[in-house]
C-alpha cells in the first residue's frame, strides 16, 4: 500500500456479488408486489419494478416503502411475501455462488484478511442463504440492516464490523459489490478500496456513480486488486442524502 496500511478487512455483498441469485431475487420482489395487488402488465407494476431495480442492496423493507409509500401496512406485508418466496426458492433450487467466490475467500483468509458479508436482507433471510451455501465457517461476521441500525446506501454496516472486528483505521477496509448503494456504503465509510463488481444488477457507469474506486469484473478478482495493487487514498467526502428515502423517490401506487 501507498499511504494506507494493507487491507485488513473485506466487505462483501451477499446477492449478485459473491451468490449468483438475481432472477431468485427479481421473482421474489414480482411475487410480494403481486400480492398488493400489483401485477405484471400495469403500469403500476412496471415503476415498481424499476423502483426495485434503482434501489437494489437497500433493506428490502425499505424498497417496499418506496412502493408503498402511504400505507405501511402494505409495506410489511409486501416484506413478508417477499421473505417467504425467496426463502421458499432457496429450498426448491438452493444457492449457488459466483464462480470464483469460494477461491477469493480462501485466499482473504490465508492473508488473514477478515470477511465480513454485508445484505439487505433480514437477520432470518440471511441465516438461511448462509446455511443454503454452507459458509458459517468460512467469515468472521455476517451483517445486515438490523444489526447496524440502518442499512445500505448508508455506512452504518460497514462501520459496525469495523468495530465488531476490531479495525484500527477505515482505511484498512475494502468493499465489493453490484449496486450503487453497495458504491455509497462504501465511499460513506470510508474505505480506501470501494470494488464495483460487474456481476450483478447495475451498469460500470451506475457504480462509477455511486463511488467505486475501482470496477472489475467478478469476485474473483478482488484478492488480486486489495493484496496487490496500492489501495487508493479516499478524496471525496461523504454526501449527505434526503432523511425520507435513501436512494430514490418513491413509487405512488394506489392503497387497497
Amino acid at each position: 500500500m501507498t499511504s494506507a496500511s494493507p487491507i485488513r478487512l473485506a466487505c462483501l455483498d451477499l446477492a449478485g456479488t459473491t451468490i449468483g441469485d438475481i432472477a431468485m431475487v427479481e421473482r421474489a420482489f414480482a411475487e410480494a408486489i403481486a400480492t398488493q395487488g400489483i401485477v405484471p402488465g400495469t403500469g403500476a407494476y412496471a415503476r415498481a419494478m424499476v423502483h426495485v431495480h434503482r434501489s437494489r442492496g437497500c433493506p428490502k423493507i425499505e424498497v417496499f416503502r418506496g412502493i408503498f409509500p402511504t400505507n405501511e401496512a402494505q409495506a410489511q406485508a409486501a416484506n413478508l411475501a417477499f421473505e417467504r418466496s425467496y426463502e421458499g426458492a432457496i429450498g426448491r433450487a438452493g444457492l449457488v455462488p459466483v464462480p470464483g467466490t469460494m477461491e477469493a475467500l480462501e485466499k482473504l483468509r490465508a492473508a488473514d484478511v477478515k470477511i465480513c458479508l454485508i445484505t439487505g436482507f433480514s437477520r432470518a433471510t440471511l441465516g438461511r442463504v448462509l446455511s443454503a451455501v454452507g459458509w458459517m465457517d468460512k467469515v468472521d461476521l455476517a451483517i445486515c440492516p438490523e444489526d447496524a441500525g440502518r442499512g445500505r446506501p448508508w455506512p452504518d454496516m460497514v462501520l459496525t464490523a469495523i468495530l465488531r472486528l476490531g479495525i484500527e483505521d477505515v482505511r484498512h477496509v475494502a468493499v465489493a459489490g453490484d449496486s450503487e448503494s453497495d458504491m455509497l456504503c462504501g465511499s460513506r465509510a470510508g474505505a480506501s478500496v470501494v470494488a464495483g463488481v460487474l456481476t450483478g444488477v447495475h451498469s460500470r457507469e451506475r457504480l462509477l456513480k455511486g463511488g467505486a474506486t475501482t470496477i472489475i469484473d467478478s469476485i474473483a478478482d478482488f484478492p488480486t486488486l486489495i493484496l496487490n495493487t496500492p489501495a487508493p487514498t479516499p478524496t471525496t467526502p461523504a454526501t449527505s442524502l434526503p432523511a425520507n428515502d435513501p436512494t430514490t423517490t418513491p413509487v405512488a401506487t394506489s392503497s387497497r
